[in-house]
């Protein structure tokens, strides 16, 4: 019975955790129900280093193996507010990293594709989703800043988990007509949440507020 208490507490306490960070996001303007669901249905706690699992569902960024970086969740909600995705959307993102806005965009999403060219952070953010079942998102090792990114279809959306000095131009190609791109650019004022759409050969883009994401990086890590 005492074992039951604990597990109980400890589920409360989650809940209480979880219903505190949706409402921190919510107050600082963050207000689409879709968003503010998903990020409630992927637990960050499992995508978060174990050392750091405390800080979870506070909106700070985590350190990861490999040098890398876990965006704060208000940065990530930020970039999925100008992305504007829904189920009949295909989705690509570029640095899988933990593997936790993959979830999350696996609960707005038709079907996502995230590219992670570290292979140890592949092969973990591909295991915690199958826990989740998200039979449809899909984390494959490969190098989403090359030429060919094509080779993988077209997406409605791409969302860059990092920052570039521009977009790629094999990104755009692999954009469909309608679609858009969201990520950090780097300026002189520093990384800006950026939104590119294409329409046609037409492709205008929208500086937002600041985003600070680390840069993204290309080519496959040969030791990692």
């Amino acid at each position: 019975m005492a074992a039951l208490a604990q597990l109980q507490t400890r589920e409360d306490l989650g809940r209480q955790e979880t219903a505190a960070f949706l409402l921190n996001l919510r107050s600082r303007g963050i207000r689409d129900v879709a968003i503010l669901r998903a990020m409630e249905l992927a637990p960050r706690d499992m995508f978060a280093p174990r050392r750091f699992a405390d800080l979870a569902r506070s909106d700070v960024a985590l350190p990861l193996p490999c040098g890398q970086t876990m965006t704060s969740p208000m940065q990530l909600a930020l970039m999925l507010r100008e992305l504007a995705v829904s189920r009949q959307h295909r989705v690509l993102e570029i640095g899988a990293g933990s593997g936790y806005l993959t979830a999350v965009l696996g609960h707005l999403a038709g079907e996502v594709v995230s590219l992670e060219r570290m292979r140890t952070l592949a092969i973990a953010a591909a295991s915690r989703i199958r826990r989740l079942e998200l039979g449809h998102v899909t984390v494959e090792v490969g190098d989403g800043l090359a030429a060919d990114v094509a080779a993988w279809g077209r997406f409605d959306r791409i969302i860059l988990n990092g920052s570039l000095a521009h977009a790629p131009p094999g990104l755009i190609e692999a954009l469909n007509d309608g679609g858009r791109l969201v990520g950090a650019m780097i300026t002189p004022q520093g990384p800006r949440l950026v939104r590119v759409e294409r329409h046609g050969e037409a492709l205008p883009e929208t500086l937002c507020g600041p985003l600070r994401l680390p840069p993204l990086q290309a080519g496959l890590a040969q030791a990692l």
